[in-house]
């Protein structure tokens, strides 16, 4: 059976890599992963939603359309600014996004705090599996993305880190 750090390092691995589809089996264990660009979804979701909305008021649909469109491509920029300068801590897996290791015990980490490449940021609930996730660079927390308890997805940023 597979640790979830070995895991985490085939996800990482697979992610970095130019390969589209992985398969990975041994001893009645099998993972599959699928890399579909998760950046694209979100746009897709914002257009739909008019779309859906459009038969019950026709006049009010374009203006949704014009607003989605600028704020993705604002968003886009602000991504890329964001990308020269700071390390993104992301999820490794779909789950549940806790800032604590308990509900009565104070945050891993806040904005400014200083971290270590071991240093445990959060805990990702998936399937009843508490995962810690670790920092991965050495640097300072800027800013963080998700809120205690938000659901979030495969490779979706959690915290955004300066580097040292």
């Amino acid at each position: 059976m597979l640790k979830v750090q070995e895991i985490r390092e085939i996800v990482r691995l697979v992610d970095n890599s130019s390969i589209q589809e992985f398969v990975f089996e041994q001893d009645g264990t099998k993972i599959e992963m699928k890399k579909t660009g998760g950046a694209v979804v979100v746009p897709q979701v914002a257009v739909q939603a008019p779309v859906v909305e459009a038969p019950k008021a026709v006049e009010a649909a374009p203006a949704p359309k014009a607003e989605a469109k600028p704020a993705v491509e604002a968003a886009s920029a602000k991504e890329v600014a964001v990308d020269e300068n700071l390390h993104k801590i992301t999820s490794p897996m779909v789950g549940t996004f806790y800032a604590s290791p308990s509900p009565d015990e104070g945050v891993y980490v806040t904005v400014g705090s200083k971290v270590g490449e071991e240093d445990t940021v959060c805990i990702v609930e998936a399937m009843k599996l508490f995962n810690e996730i670790a920092a991965e660079v050495k640097g300072e927390i800027v800013e963080v993305l998700v809120k205690d308890g938000q659901l979030v997805e495969y490779g979706q940023p959690l915290f955004l880190v300066k580097a040292e």
